[in-house]
């Protein structure tokens, strides 16, 4: 029954993540004919957090205890998760081409690995490694990288704090979950015997989203915006849509409920599992592009995008296994240690 139990947790998981980079991926779709349409690109990525900060205040008060709970774990996710991933990723593609940026910035899934291989100290399966290597290969056809790659030290910089942002959203994300269990694996008791329950992910993606949307108030100054730019249409391959529908999919789809079944889905699976599920996003991304903006996709990204799906399909059928047993117990302190040290270290996605 247990063994049951858990596959279909693993299935779920695996839904809400497919879901998660199904959402994320039509952010661009809708997003470049905003810019096109003369709407500076942070001011996009402002209107986009600060919407979907606004929608989740009810959940954000209903889950007010967690400022006092749980305070370094908010502003980590809500300086990392979501302020420094969008701001890296457009500071990068200012300097270096996008498709280069793009790949730079999904090496997080092997980072992740990294993390839970060396900071964690906690075996990682030669198939999920294999996984990320197939994942990170399949991105540089589906991008095609070779189409334009220049040097720019900052630009490279940039794009990888990018990805090493989006490391931190899914070791965020997994965090909360991880505190509710002990050394051994198990659920940690508190002091009146009962279990001890992780935040819960709705309040973490509210507070994050509001800590992101003022940090991105400072960088993006809104007040310089052309507001009326909102109130009139944008092309989408030769047809007028509103801007409001745009961003509205950008604030409920590929916000509210991209961040919500990303972060549930981090803590059903593991962070470098829904870290290379999350690799389609760019596929995602490119399909809808090709279909609703008309950007045809060549021979090369097919092939990366089938390279991809097979890469994350290994690595998310061969999780690593808690380690379990007396060395447990020392990689265990570890890897409370060094979640302890995140988040407070980091409270300066």
């Amino acid at each position: 029954m247990h063994a049951s139990r858990g596959t279909q947790k693993r299935s779920a998981g695996l839904g809400l993540a497919l879901l998660s980079a199904f959402a994320f991926g039509g952010s661009g779709v809708a997003a470049k004919p905003l810019i096109e349409a003369g709407l500076d690109p942070l001011h996009v990525v402002w209107l986009r957090v600060a919407g979907a900060a606004l929608i989740m205040l009810p959940v954000a008060w209903r889950h007010r205890n967690l400022v006092r709970e749980r305070p370094a774990l908010l502003a980590g996710f809500g300086l990392f998760a979501v302020a420094g991933v969008q701001a890296c990723y457009f500071a990068a593609i200012s300097r270096i081409p996008v498709g280069v940026a793009l790949l730079v910035e999904y090496l997080a899934p092997a980072l992740v690995l990294g993390w839970v291989r060396f900071v964690q100290r906690r075996p990682v399966t030669r198939a999920a490694a294999l996984g990320v290597v197939l994942a990170v290969g399949g991105l540089a056809c589906v991008v095609e990288v070779w189409a334009g790659l220049s040097f720019d030290a900052l630009g490279l910089l940039l794009a990888l704090g990018a990805a090493c942002c989006q490391v931190g959203y899914f070791v965020l994300s997994d965090h909360g979950g991880q505190e509710a269990k002990g050394r051994d694996g198990r659920e940690r008791k508190g002091g009146d015997g009962g279990s001890v329950e992780p935040p819960p992910p709705l309040g973490v993606i509210a507070y994050g989203l509001i800590v992101g949307a003022l940090v991105l108030t400072v960088v993006a100054r809104p007040w310089g915006m052309d507001w009326s730019l909102l109130g009139g249409t944008a092309g989408m391959n030769g047809t007028g849509v509103p801007a409001w529908v745009l961003l509205g999919w950008i604030v409920l789809i590929a916000t509210v409920l991209a961040y919500g079944t990303g972060v549930v889905s981090v803590r059903m699976l593991s962070p470098q599992v829904a870290g290379v599920v999350a690799c389609l996003e760019a596929v995602i991304a490119t399909v809808l592009a090709w279909v609703l903006l008309g950007e045809h996709l060549s021979a090369p990204q097919l092939i990366g995008g089938f390279v991809v799906l097979t890469g994350a399909f290994i690595a998310q059928s061969s999780a690593p296994k808690p380690p379990s047993g007396p060395v447990a117990a020392g990689a265990g302190a570890a890897a409370a240690a060094a979640e302890s040290e995140l988040s407070a270290g980091r409270a300066s996605h």
